[in-house]
């Protein structure tokens, strides 16, 4: 296998996903005129395609590692490409959330392969390095989705965000297509474990939708389910002879057990800021959508600059305490912005985006490095993706956080000058939240251990 096409293709793949979610984040008050939004739906925006991201992310990689990765990378491209293409028509809030949701499948199809592909074409001494190069690029694509994402919102509208993942993953498909060459499937034979799959995703929709209906009896009663659940899914995976989830990668294993929580903990602390501060910076600070883009830019920059010098380091020192230190910075920058009022000069904004982009650098790829390092090679998709799902599943919690205080304090009204105090109230109240999950996230990720001890 060519490394390099494969590395680029990465490269390509992580780009397109994270600079759509940003550029969506900055055209949210465009859709709430556009479509009609209210708060609550425009929340569902992005949890409708974490949410089916999430279910689909560990089905799609066991898949993979029975059928082949190449192959399932090549179909999350052209899944995306064309739910790209049907969301520059939308023409209603349900449609346009429908098509979201399948560009979560899509996006679930090209992590888990992706990561896995790169992960067997580098060496284990070189791999914190190319995870570096490749999570560089995701932060590549969260710097330039609110600038360029402004830029086009305001000139030609909402739908033309489209208009560079269509090119993108065009590219990424001709480049699968003719550079990578088809590899062995790693557990090719083993049956697939649809009964897992199916109550798994139950699981998942129970937990996330629940707590997007809460206080009501309906979501109490969902997230019950979902917690309940869980026993008599881990039983069962143990008894199946082909699981969806390997429960063996978790015994006595800290290195990848404690690594997947601190990326659960990291993502739910982090990734409902970027859409709480798009909506202060537009609605309280008065900012166009390129003038929010510009601001929000600068953590994502921060880490497309370091993250790969931060992967690199992982190579040379124990990764858990390069991530944790980026934990613990991650928690300053929220306390920073747990502060913040209509009143807030944008310079200390600036200052908390830093420390968080510089917290993310040093977090990440350490921390996939180490995950993946510590397991077996046929494991790849299925640990990548269950690394993923960790992320989206952060990512999931995060804004059920920023929906259930928006549902407190907002209801389902729109967001108008009359309750921006109370948006102002919920945004701090998250921010304290996601500063004490970092102090839990860094206990985690320091419980971990040595990785070339374990």
């Amino acid at each position: 296998m060519n490394k390099w096409s494969v590395l680029s293709v990465a490269l390509l793949n992580g780009f397109i996903v994270p600079f759509m979610a940003a550029a969506i984040n900055i055209a949210t008050p465009a859709l709430s005129i556009h479509l009609n939004m209210n708060a609550i739906e425009l929340n569902w925006v992005t949890t409708i395609f974490l949410l089916s991201s999430a279910i689909s992310l560990i089905p799609l990689g066991r898949l993979a590692d029975i059928y082949g990765r190449k192959k399932f990378l090549l179909i999350g491209n052209m899944l995306l490409l064309l739910s790209s293409i049907m969301a520059t028509f939308a023409s209603s809030s349900v449609i346009f959330l429908i098509i979201r949701c399948i560009q979560g499948i899509s996006g679930s199809f090209i992590y888990g392969t992706s990561m896995a592909l790169l992960a067997g074409a580098f060496s284990l001494d070189h791999r914190g390095k190319v995870f570096g190069i490749q999570v560089a690029s995701v932060y590549v694509g969260l710097s330039s989705g609110p600038i360029l994402g402004g830029i086009l919102v305001e000139y030609w509208g909402w739908e033309s965000i489209f208009f560079i993942p269509i090119i993108l993953s065009t590219v990424s498909i001709l480049l699968i297509t003719f550079k990578i060459k088809k590899e062995s499937a790693q557990s090719f034979g083993e049956r697939f474990d649809w009964k897992g799959s199916i109550f798994y995703g139950l699981i998942l929709t129970g937990l996330t939708y629940g707590f997007s209906i809460l206080p009501s009896f309906w979501g109490y009663g969902l997230i019950l389910f979902g917690i309940v659940g869980l026993a008599p899914f881990i039983f069962y995976q143990k008894k199946c002879s082909s699981p969806l989830i390997n429960i063996s990668l978790f015994y006595n294993n800290t290195v990848f057990v404690f690594s997947n929580l601190a990326a659960l903990i990291h993502y739910c602390a982090t990734a409902g800021v970027g859409f709480l501060l798009s909506l202060y910076l537009q609605y309280l600070k008065h900012l166009s959508p390129k003038e929010a883009g510009m601001v929000l830019m600068v953590q994502p920059v921060i880490m497309a600059i370091f993250s790969p010098i931060m992967g690199n380091l992982s190579d040379k020192i124990e990764p858990y305490l390069v991530a944790s230190s980026g934990m613990l910075m991650t928690f300053w920058g929220l306390i920073i912005l747990s502060f913040v009022s209509s009143t807030t000069s944008l310079s200390v904004i600036y200052i908390a985006l830093i420390l968080m982009g510089m917290g993310f650098a040093l977090f990440s790829s350490p921390n996939t490095n180490a995950a993946i390092s510590s397991i077996s090679r046929k494991d790849y998709a299925m640990a990548s993706s269950m690394l993923g799902t960790m992320r989206i599943g952060g990512q999931i919690f995060s804004m059920m956080i920023v929906m259930g205080l928006f549902s407190l304090l907002i209801g389902k009204a729109k967001i108008m000058p009359e309750n921006y105090s109370n948006f102002l109230v919920g945004a701090k109240y998250a921010f304290g939240i996601f500063a004490f999950l970092c102090l839990v996230g860094t206990y985690a990720s320091m419980k971990r251990g040595n990785l070339r001890g374990a």
